[in-house]
């Protein structure tokens, strides 16, 4: 079978040199960057395609008959395509999970440290010339609500217990082997100055913070997304932020990425942006293209 890495950047190209290994099967990787509509081009051919974060329309899927797997770098293929409609054309999609629980967790830490004490919009103006020291918020004794406790979830519960804040969280399945104090999720909202939000994104969630879930949130709340965009009510987090309702967003993910420079949300002061790094370090890299090799190895 056929196999192509279909979208390995510069950042990504050391890495994937690093863990293959001898033994592994012929993978071709494509670096050259290409447009949407050229994905038949790419993969046609192929019988499994490694996906970075390409998106995989099913009606230019439908061009490439040949292909039977997708193994998606990541655990959110939903985003990127329509996972049921590729699968009833007999194409299976593959997602990794695990490979950067710690590294995603810590990066919503640091959003949140960020958006507490508005370091994003300090930089920006003292690099504008004005200096404006803005007034933040201890975290300590705060209340940080964690929404989707799976990994992601519980490592960012376990790193806001170690900086002493108060941590309760929401799952869509309760879970007992976990230490974090789980409420019903209009509680949560009510009490929480920090939500993060650690959901997969899925039918059952597309859209799973609604605007009555935000009108919930404690009035001055920080709100964190590294999950996925299309999880929130967009409209309705602008909205939010505009009113001041909630303080302060650290986002990673957004409904279309990469986010348009013209994006309300780019003219926000309120808002901290990221390109969709928090699984983004060498240790969480590495072990995501090594796993991604293995599900090939097992698919040959």
């Amino acid at each position: 079978m056929k196999s192509i890495f279909i979208d390995c950047n510069d950042q990504l190209a050391p890495v994937w040199a690093s863990v293959i290994r001898a033994d592994d099967p012929v993978i071709d990787v494509n670096r050259t960057p290409f447009a949407r509509e050229e994905l038949p081009r790419v993969i046609g051919g192929y019988d499994i395609a490694i996906d970075d974060h390409s998106y995989m329309p099913t009606e230019l899927v439908a061009h490439c008959p040949q292909l039977k797997h997708i193994v998606f770098l990541g655990t959110g293929p939903a985003s990127y395509m329509n996972v049921g409609e590729i699968n009833a054309r007999g194409i299976k999609v593959h997602i990794i999970k695990g490979y950067g629980d710690t590294a995603v967790a810590e990066h919503a830490i640091a959003l949140m440290v960020s958006a507490a004490r508005d370091v994003a919009r300090m930089d920006r103006d003292i690099r504008a010339g004005t200096w404006t020291p803005q007034e933040g918020v201890q975290l300590r004794g705060k209340t940080l609500g964690v929404i989707g406790i799976g990994g992601i979830g519980r490592e960012v519960a376990r790193i806001g217990a170690g900086m002493g804040m108060e941590v309760i969280g929401w799952n869509r399945t309760r879970h007992a082997d976990v230490t974090v104090s789980q409420v019903e999720l209009d509680e949560l909202l009510v009490r929480a100055d920090v939500v993060s939000m650690n959901l997969t994104l899925g039918d059952e969630t597309r859209g799973f913070l609604s605007a009555t879930h935000i009108a919930r949130m404690k009035k001055g709340a920080i709100f964190i997304n590294t999950a996925r965009g299309a999880l929130v009510d967009e409209a309705a987090l602008l909205a939010a932020l505009a009113s001041g309702h909630i303080r302060h967003a650290g986002l990673d993910v957004f409904h279309a990425e990469p986010l348009k420079a013209d994006h309300p949300l780019t003219k926000m002061p309120n808002v901290t942006l990221t390109a969709h790094a928090g699984f983004r370090t060498l240790e969480a890299s590495m072990t995501l293209l090594r796993r991604a090799i293995d599900i090939v190895k097992t698919l040959v």
